[in-house]
């Protein structure tokens, strides 16, 4: 274990979970763009209509400000909070996929070297070139979705690879081809959606009302397309995961589902309506607005396929709080509950202030903190004025009387098919509920 990352009133994993909303717009925005960009591009050379090419170079320099700045600045940010709050996660991923991660830093290089190309060289060579420059790019962004689906996927359901310690065992397994169509149908719609706020700037009329409604058709087959395998996403999950949230265990992944599906509604609603039929409706105004909308519902889908991950944040390996749930004989890894059952969360626990002892009653709260830091802190907000299922209150519903009551609540946790058992022995436990206890008088 590392030095454990508070965060506040809304915990770690709710910093992972805004900066990777955020950044899914621009990185579905950067892998679906240039099929749409490359569509315009060889219409304008076919039908000869140089006008077009005011639309691409607009595009590709959003692509370019927004994907590769903010973008890339948001992508840094993933890594550097995911690496704090959960650095033996992380690890946990690079161990097991440090190649396909190389791979797809190849072909990002790929991304990164043709747009620069792409975008200064339009008009200066000639358009055949041109075009294969594009299609490179787009290639090149897509097959970068492909491998990191992967390693997405294999988070959410690690496949046979509980077994073999496999590559592609993990890598392919029984979410892979669902997630991968999803993410690539609504790329198309995000592209759809950025590309008609582009065209709406345009100003020769004739051409802004032509790619507006391309635009919308795009997006709208994008938006089916997504929903079709989003359907076939959700009959994949495992069972535990639809228990989660089919069964009620955790009734508040319902609500994100249906905040996803409202929103995404919405956004059809606008490509029918703003695109297709009244395409001067759809302007930078209305298409910003329409973004924010876009923005709720990708945060209620990622909030909804992290809750459904639950207990675990690799997916029958290692529990959200960075203990390792079973053994892997393929990679020689032991299940670390039953370790710590038997010898003590704390004696494993390497960084750590010194002379905290759980056995001298001065220390007791102090080791209690710590451990409920490391078992808890991922997914509860600590403080009484967290927002993200703070403990205090969590525990207020329970009316512990006593220390021993929720003594009593840890050593239940392995039954709630969303929460980690509990892992540590006797005096962990005990030190663990008298610090629980008095956050609850606090």
């Amino acid at each position: 274990m590392y030095p454990f990352w508070e965060v506040p009133f809304f915990t770690s994993g709710m910093v992972i979970a805004l900066i990777a909303t955020f950044h899914i717009l621009p990185c579905h925005l950067a892998t679906g763009a240039f099929w749409f960009i490359v569509y315009v591009e060889r219409k304008a050379y076919k039908e000869k209509r140089p006008e077009l090419l005011e639309f691409v170079k607009k595009y590709t320099l959003l692509i370019l400000i927004f994907c590769f700045v903010i973008g890339s600045l948001s992508g840094v940010g993933i890594w550097y909070a995911a690496t704090v709050a959960s650095p033996r996660g992380i690890s946990g991923l690079i161990h097991n996929y440090v190649w396909g991660w190389a791979t797809e830093w190849v072909f990002f290089i790929i991304e990164i070297a043709s747009i620069y190309v792409y975008y200064y060289t339009l008009g200066k060579i000639d358009p055949k070139s041109h075009l294969m420059m594009g299609w490179l790019y787009a290639w090149a962004a897509w097959i970068s979705m492909i491998i990191i689906t992967g390693i997405l996927a294999f988070m959410l359901t690690s496949g046979k690879w509980v077994e073999s310690g496999g590559f592609f065992d993990g890598f392919f397994n029984q979410t892979y081809w669902p997630q991968l169509l999803t993410r690539t149908a609504f790329m198309f719609c995000i592209a759809g959606v950025y590309a008609a706020i582009v065209a709406s700037t345009l100003t020769k009329k004739k051409v802004r009302k032509e790619l507006v409604r391309t635009a919308g058709l795009w997006g709208v087959l994008g938006m089916v397309a997504g929903v079709v395998f989003a359907y076939w996403y959700l009959h994949k999950l495992p069972a535990h995961a639809k228990e989660l949230w089919i069964d009620q265990s955790l009734p508040y992944l319902a609500h994100l589902l249906k905040i996803a599906i409202i929103a995404y509604a919405i956004v059809m609603a606008w490509f029918v309506i703003c695109c297709l039929v009244k395409p001067k409706l759809a302007g930078p105004i209305t298409g910003i607005v329409i973004l924010f909308v876009l923005f709720m519902g990708i945060g209620a889908g990622e909030g909804f396929r992290e809750g459904v991950r639950r207990p675990y944040i690799i997916d029958q390996y290692m529990y959200g709080n960075q203990i390792v749930a079973r053994d892997i004989p393929a990679k020689h890894i032991k299940a670390e509950v039953p370790i710590f059952e038997k010898d003590g969360f704390l004696t494993h626990l390497y960084f750590k202030p010194d002379k905290i002892d759980p056995k001298n009653s001065r220390d007791l709260l102090k080791a209690g903190e710590l451990i409920v830091h490391h078992q808890c802190g991922n997914c509860h907000a600590l403080d009484r004025f967290g927002k993200i299922r703070p403990l205090s209150k969590l525990l207020e519903n329970l009316a512990p009387e006593s220390p021993e009551d929720i003594e009593g609540f840890l050593e239940a946790l392995g039954d709630y098919p969303f929460m980690p058992p509990f892992a540590g022995n006797d005096l962990d436990k005990k030190a663990a509920s008298e610090y629980l206890f008095s956050i609850t008088r606090r």
